[in-house]
């Protein structure tokens, strides 16, 4: 039995100064909360219908609050237009940036991505292949908000987040002679550039692009062609960064 307290809490937390406070954000779905349970995160509250609770066997776990639910409870603290039989409060994790994060390695730099399906999207596209750390500038669009949650379809759990000062983390990098490259209509094809294993891809706003305080810091400009010189004008964010995170990615 949910008591009204514990719902109107839950409902509290489609706030994102509330998930701040809290420190923790809302997963549901029966498939992702499962993820989540399974993860290396920390469930705080467990929301389910008797069902879900009975065919996954879900037991004492310390730390975890259950709470057994009907549909109606259910609609009551869901976001989603149709609700599945399982919601899960999950503590967000806490950790601090450290340049050696991005030595080596592939890297996402995300500067003003503002709509939460493209950056849920990323998120999950950067797992895809295997990009672990994903850097956010300090107003791209909360990557707990449910909608980005929702987006990722678990890779949430597997991509560690942080919202950085863009220009002091692309020149940090740069002085560690990490290569930058950002997408400008002025680029080299990225068909035809020579990519490095180690890496930053820079993937600016829906809208803008790239922000002027940033392109400095860029050291190598790509463009990815079009091929219908009629067609539309820019690509969706999310797809432009699938693109290029697959050449990247592409065997020499």
């Amino acid at each position: 039995m949910i008591s009204k307290a514990k719902i109107k809490f839950i409902q509290s937390l489609h706030r994102k100064k509330i998930r701040d406070n809290e420190g923790v954000f809302i997963v549901e779905g029966n498939k992702m909360v499962l993820e989540a349970l399974n993860s290396q995160m920390n469930v705080r509250i467990l929301c389910a219908e008797p069902d879900f609770i009975a065919n996954n066997n879900i037991g004492d776990i310390d730390s975890m609050e259950v709470f057994e639910v009907d549909s109606l409870d259910m609609k009551k603290i869901s976001l989603l237009q149709a609700p599945q039989s399982a919601l899960a409060i999950v503590e967000m994790p806490q950790s601090d940036f450290n340049i050696e994060e991005i030595k080596g390695k592939l890297t996402i730099a995300l500067d003003g991505i503002q709509d939460p399906g493209n950056l849920g999207t990323i998120i999950r596209t950067a797992d895809w292949f295997g990009i672990d750390t994903i850097i956010c500038s300090k107003d791209t669009v909360d990557c707990f908000n449910p909608k980005v949650i929702q987006a990722s379809m678990g890779a949430i759990y597997r991509v560690d987040m942080h919202y950085l000062e863009l220009p002091d983390f692309l020149t940090e990098a740069g002085e560690c002679g990490v290569k930058t490259y950002g997408t400008f209509l002025e680029g080299e094809s990225i068909y035809k550039t020579k990519l490095s294993e180690e890496a930053i891809i820079i993937i600016g706003n829906e809208g803008n692009g790239i922000r002027e305080d940033n392109k400095p810091l860029v050291s190598n400009k790509i463009h990815i062609p079009a091929h219908n010189s009629e067609g539309s004008e820019s690509l969706n964010a999310a797809v432009a960064t699938a693109i290029c995170i697959a050449e990247f990615r592409r065997p020499n």
